[in-house]
């Protein structure tokens, strides 16, 4: 069986070496190709892969290549963790937002939205070739914006099975085990959540099947109750009764959010680009054979996990569920049934089925209805290179710019990354 990274030189990849070894008894894996255009990243990480699986026994073979189609050819499995203009682009879209007085951040905003522009047309043509040489594969991205970029799949690539993926669900069920001392393995526990990718709202969580969110909830309030710089007013809690994903603090709290930017730099980004630097160090060192502990502080936690988990439930036809994003395919009633959701889903051999689940209230519901508004559009603009979509996706995104400021946004955004936007020069 083969599976295909594309984004293979990501100092993702690792933590990913790590979930498949992990589950070879179950997964048979036996070609697994990295794929980066990059080649210089590629053979850092590529050649540190091979020794961690030469290390753990060989259970499956490593292959290095620049060309995607080569490395999708024959693929079960396309897994994306690519990044289009790589670590530089994403510090240019958080200062893009900072320029304008507008939050700047890889996923959310104006940031979020210079990315997907950048991203969807090079995650379509990637269907393309799954379309022709790797019919049926399912394609599970990583790559964010993840929900955005899901969306663009599920309308422009709708025969190429696909779902997106984030690590959010998995790190928040986890966090909440740990609120309740509860030592249980994470498939044992449910989450409840609904909304969009980095814009959801959790509102259950069962163990085994027993209903602990009213302790949940109880221990959040009182921490904040007791907190000096709470996350979440303790009202906005009692009265939505759900905890909201941590992302939707740009909306709740946009002012404070925004002056926490002002300090900059170093962004996020810049962290990120000094952390990268040490473990890009360390991969090649000759004799390592196991991620170095630096790769917690690189972000995306548990992702291996939550890659392989649904590799592993749609092989095996598990029927496990996850927290993924997909078409919800009429799951909430009264809500576009062509809208990617991050909800739960089961997971077996036939694909991603959303399972049932009540709307949000309208307090929720009018945010996801604006950001939905917002990706149809970038999707449209990223496709088309349609100027005047772009336009209106950044006049209907609620941490957008004001009427008068949109078009000056949107030539810094194009401006700021013509190398990567081809369809908007032509």
């Amino acid at each position: 069986m083969k599976v295909a990274v594309i984004g293979g030189g990501s100092s993702y990849t690792p933590e990913l070496i790590n979930g498949f070894l992990a589950r070879t008894d179950s997964f048979p894996v036996t070609d697994l190709w990295l794929m980066d255009v990059l080649p210089e990243r590629l053979e850092i990480v590529g050649k540190f892969a091979q020794r961690m699986v030469e290390a753990a026994g060989a259970p499956f073979r490593v292959h290095l290549t620049t060309d995607q189609r080569e490395a999708v050819r024959g693929a079960s499995y396309v897994t994306t963790q690519l990044r289009v203009g790589w670590m530089a682009a994403r510090r240019e879209d958080e200062y893009l937002g900072l320029r304008h007085g507008l939050i700047g951040q890889e996923t959310t905003g104006v940031g979020g939205m210079a990315k997907a522009l950048r991203t969807i047309p090079v995650i379509l043509r990637l269907a393309a070739d799954m379309r022709e040489l790797a019919p049926g594969a399912l394609l599970v991205n990583f790559t964010n914006p993840a929900g955005l970029v899901t969306e663009a799949l599920a309308r422009h690539a709708p025969d190429v099975p696909s779902v997106g993926v984030c690590n959010v669900p998995i790190g928040t069920k986890m966090n909440m085990l740990r609120r309740l001392g509860i030592d249980v393995d994470v498939s044992r526990v449910r989450l409840d959540t609904l909304g969009l990718n980095h814009l959801t709202w959790h509102r259950g969580l069962t163990v085994d099947g027993e209903d602990v969110w009213p302790r949940v909830l109880e221990s959040v309030i009182e921490e904040m109750q007791q907190s000096d710089h709470p996350d979440w007013d303790v009202p906005l809690l009692e009265s939505l009764r759900m905890i909201p994903n941590y992302y939707l603090q740009y909306f709740y709290y946009t002012a404070r959010k925004f002056e926490s930017q002002k300090s900059w730099p170093p962004s996020r980004a810049e962290d990120v680009m000094r952390i990268e630097e040490g473990l890009f160090k360390q991969y090649a060192e000759p004799d390592r054979t196991t991620p170095p502990e630096g790769l917690m502080q690189r972000g995306g936690a548990y992702y291996s996990t939550v890659a392989t988990q649904i590799l592993n439930a749609h092989y095996n036809d598990m029927g496990e569920t996850h927290e993924v994003n997909v078409p919800h395919r009429g799951a909430v009633a009264g809500w576009p049934a062509d809208w990617v959701l991050e909800m739960p889903c089961r997971v077996d051999a036939s694909g991603i089925h959303p399972l049932p689940a009540p709307p949000l209230p309208p307090a929720c519901f009018g945010l996801i209805a604006q950001i939905k508004s917002y990706e149809l559009l970038t999707v449209q603009a990223a496709v088309y290179g349609d100027r005047n979509a772009a336009y209106q996706a950044l006049l209907a995104h609620p941490l957008g710019p004001s009427a008068d400021k949109v078009q000056a946004v949107l030539e810094d955004l194009l401006h700021t990354n013509k190398a990567y936007l081809p369809q908007f020069m032509e």
